[in-house]
């Protein structure tokens, strides 16, 4: 990644913000252009922590602007261009694709395919161009599907949610740039990410929230979800690793280009249960100090019949990512929860003590 410049969409998202500051770290000639819009979907005191970490850095450029306004994409293609994209930035969340579907048509579809089209003609007149587009997918594209671990080699045209549509079309839409201009893309599926300063709406942080307010948390589908629980450091390791990596370039038998086009799973193979993962999250709530010692769990804990657009289980296979680039995510669930806990007490309670 010497002296590359990278284009970070969501850049002061939870994983792109994580993902900055990591190769800023790593790398000191490299240069970080991040496009964030900052929008309220959740706190945006988290983001702006966020970015104020990125700002020590003097290889990263914050760009505040939207996606979906292509002039605004062109114009940081035309004066930064840059060799790497990674495109994070998404409306997130599936229940709220439910109620609020128009803000993941235009971030997710319209959006992604503003830089489809940047990358494209980031080759004109002779440019060397994108050496690769990274871009998130999501292990909600997996709907209900029965074989588990879930495999990138399995069907996924079953979506049940408008938010796992839209990631799948990301796919589609990166495979068919791919084959027609030639462009390395990779697409990653992660499994529910967690950590340090992540989303409010993600089911550990909203617990916490609600626990501590003295309110019922809602357990779905009477606690028998399971979910691979991934840790933003692992996350943010597959994805600098993939960065590095670009799909080769080659030509098919019919003088055409074999589409230089990935799809990897980004999880920790290991699915836990959600009444376990509650327990955990409660002894370390304790042992930060975010909740007293005599807290009544029970009388807080509420079984809940499954969400609309919810499943009952995510487990990645992540052999090829093994394969591939010698990485296995490897966080337990205990600690990557400690350091939320530890966070959590810091950011929220610190100045009230």
């Amino acid at each position: 990644m010497k002296n590359q410049t990278v284009f970070i969409t969501g850049a002061a998202g939870f994983i792109g913000s994580n993902l900055a500051k990591r190769l800023l770290e790593h790398n000191d000639s490299i240069r970080i252009i991040g496009l964030d819009n900052l929008n309220d979907y959740y706190d945006v005191r988290i983001k702006e922590s966020r970015l104020e970490e990125l700002r020590k850095y003097s290889g990263f450029t914050f760009v505040k602007g939207d996606l979906t306004n292509k002039d605004l994409i062109n114009f940081i293609f035309d004066q930064y261009q840059p060799q790497v994209v990674v495109n994070l930035a998404a409306q997130a969340g599936v229940r709220y694709s439910i109620t609020n579907p128009d803000a993941y048509v235009e971030s997710n579809l319209v959006g992604f395919y503003n830089i489809l089209e940047a990358c494209r003609h980031s080759y004109d007149n002779g440019r060397p161009g994108v050496q690769h587009l990274v871009y998130a997918s999501s292990s909600s594209v997996y709907g209900t599907n029965k074989k588990v671990p879930y495999s990138t080699e399995d069907k996924v045209d079953n979506p049940v949610s408008l938010y796992a549509a839209t990631k799948k079309s990301n796919e589609l839409m990166a495979h068919a740039y791919s084959k027609l201009y030639n462009i390395p893309s990779t697409g990653l599926r992660f499994f529910t990410v967690y950590g340090p300063a992540g989303r409010p709406d993600m089911a550990y942080f909203g617990f916490t929230n609600k626990l501590r307010a003295g309110q019922k948390i809602q357990i779905f589908n009477y606690g028998n979800c399971k979910r691979d629980f991934t840790y933003i450091d692992d996350i943010v390791e597959g994805v600098e690793r993939v960065m590095k990596r670009p799909p080769q370039r080659q030509t098919g038998e019919d003088g055409l280009p074999i589409p230089p086009y990935a799809v990897y799973n980004i999880g920790n193979n290991q699915p836990e249960n959600l009444l376990d993962f509650v327990d955990i999250l409660q002894q370390e709530l304790i042992r930060a100090g975010v909740l007293p010692e005599d807290y009544d769990f029970e009388a807080h804990k509420e079984l809940v019949p499954m969400q609309p657009g919810d499943v009952p289980v995510t487990y990645a296979d992540t052999s090829a990512l093994e394969r591939d680039f010698g990485f296995k995510p490897a966080t337990p669930l205990r600690e990557g929860l400690r350091k939320f806990a530890e966070w959590y007490k810091e950011f929220y309670m610190g100045k009230e003590e």
